[in-house]
């Protein structure tokens, strides 16, 4: 049983390190959109590079993170964090000294696997070790604390990239963690589950992995027309389809697939998909419209997109109480509508443009979509399985929106026309910017219909409930922990 007091030093010291790591990866997933045209001007590099200075930690990060969870489980929860936090510092490291695009690319690859190590590490610490009585506050604490550097990331991101550069984004994630590794050390009381005693499934974990991948190649580099993006969509097919029969066929399987026999599970996995590729598209190009279309610096552009994450960090929680008292599917079916307007709205943004009048108002709609919908799908998500399998429901909830995002980034420069070359011309850019809010909006307002006609109005009244009320992420929903640890 664990005993440590939210009130106590050592209690304190457990938040403070968890918060430090889980922060790390929310400031980077929101930081870089911002950085990504001055890196494209300094590196020499097309939209492609661009694409894939994002995807590439997705891809790794998406494919892994269930695996991730499981090693701490076997190895030792907070040895599997550690781990984590340094090697994110160490691929951060070299992502800030890249001499090019390739090399910027593969360490962001390697940053993705060092997020797949902590992100869930930093949640399953605070549940192994506080009390019973402490940990639903504890939890709040943690998931509030990185909200606000989910918030603060924009911010922070253009400030450094119009100031000391582009590579001090990364660089700053090294003094980070060499101040929360010895605190974890010193003391974060290891731990492990006892029950986790099977094999890791690691051909699972490549699999999926190498699928998202090879789809997300091919989906970039269709522009191109060549047999090694023909090759790589029939690889990227296989590759998941292997999946599939190895998650169904396995002993040990990371994501058993009897979890979807839950027709609702699966239905909001797909509102899921729906939701957070629209989103995923809106964050990276929003930063690149207002960059280089509207004409404002990188810090401008972060403060701008802050209102979302704001409205996120301050209404999530009485959405999520409002979802108990009138079911989820009123709220899910509303909340992309939201969203979409929002999305629709942004088609005033182009030259010339008023934060005031186009931009703020179109991002205050869209915050009060994403206020309104996130809450209840992590709720339906944990109530439509047993309440033992909450955590892995909300893992697999998680990886499904970040591959929604990735496929989102990889397809939606190739939907609209966009050219390698569209990120340096103003014009070219805006004239893509368009169609893919319309797209973004069309998924939206299919997701709003799914929901409508799948989503039960009442969940089971024994199911888990999410512990994670305050939440500032934009890019994916909350994790969630096993709340029989």
């Amino acid at each position: 049983m664990p005993d440590v007091r939210l009130a106590s030093p050592q209690g304190r010291w457990i938040l403070l390190t968890t918060v430090l790591g889980s922060s790390m990866a929310l400031l980077d997933s929101t930081v870089v959109n911002v950085a990504l045209p001055r890196i494209g001007r300094d590196l020499d590099a097309g939209l492609a590079a661009l694409q894939w200075t994002v995807n590439a930690y997705m891809v790794t990060l998406a494919g892994l993170i269930l695996l991730g969870g499981a090693l701490g489980d076997r190895f030792g929860r907070r040895r599997i964090f550690v781990l984590g936090v340094l090697w994110f510092a160490a691929a951060s490291l070299l992502c800030g000294l890249a001499p090019n695009a390739g090399v910027l690319i593969a360490a962001r690859a390697l940053q993705g696997i060092g997020g797949a190590l902590l992100t869930p590490g930093s949640l399953a610490l605070i549940q192994a070790s506080f009390h019973p009585d402490d940990r639903g506050r504890a939890v709040g604490l943690w998931s509030g604390f990185g909200g606000v550097g989910a918030a603060v990331g924009p911010f922070l991101g253009g400030w450094l990239v119009d100031g000391a550069g582009w590579r001090w984004v990364f660089l700053l994630n090294v003094p980070l963690a060499l101040l929360c590794a010895p605190i974890a050390l010193r003391h974060v009381p290891e731990s492990s589950d006892e029950r986790a005693h099977t094999r890791f499934d690691v051909l699972g974990a490549v699999l999926g992995a190498a699928a998202l991948a090879l789809l997300t190649y091919a989906l970039i580099e269709a522009r191109t027309a060549s047999w090694a993006v023909a090759l790589s969509a029939v690889a990227g097919v296989a590759a998941a389809v292997a999946f599939v029969v190895v998650e169904r066929r396995g002993k040990d399987p990371m994501m058993p697939l009897d979890v979807f026999a839950s027709r609702q599970f699966t239905a909001v996995n797909l509102v899921t998909l729906c939701v957070y590729a629209a989103f995923g598209g809106f964050f990276f190009l929003a930063a690149l419209q207002l960059q280089v279309v509207v004409g404002w610096s990188a810090l401008a552009a972060g403060t701008a997109l802050l209102p979302t994450t704001v409205l996120m960090l301050l209404l999530s929680a009485r959405s999520g109480e409002l979802a108990e008292r009138l079911g989820p599917r009123l709220q899910l079916t509303a909340g992309p509508l939201f969203c979409a307007a929002g999305m629709v709205l942004m088609l005033r943004v182009g030259p010339g443009a008023s934060y005031l009048a186009d931009v703020l108002l179109a991002l205050l709609v869209l915050g009060v979509g994403m206020v309104t919908l996130v809450a209840p799908l992590t709720a339906s998500v944990l109530a439509a399985v047993d309440t033992a399998r909450a955590g892995l429901a909300s893992g697999v909830n998680n990886a499904a929106a970040r591959a929604a995002g990735l496929v989102a980034v990889a397809a939606l420069p190739l939907l609209t026309g966009m050219g390698e070359e569209a990120y340096r011309s103003a014009p070219a850019f805006d004239d893509a910017f368009g169609p893919a809010m319309l797209i973004c909006a069309g998924v939206l307002v299919a997701g709003s219909v799914l929901a409508f006609t799948t989503v039960r109005r009442r969940p089971s009244p024994d199911c888990a409930r999410p512990e994670c009320r305050t939440h500032g992420s934009v890019l994916t929903p909350p994790l969630e922990g096993d709340p029989t640890s």
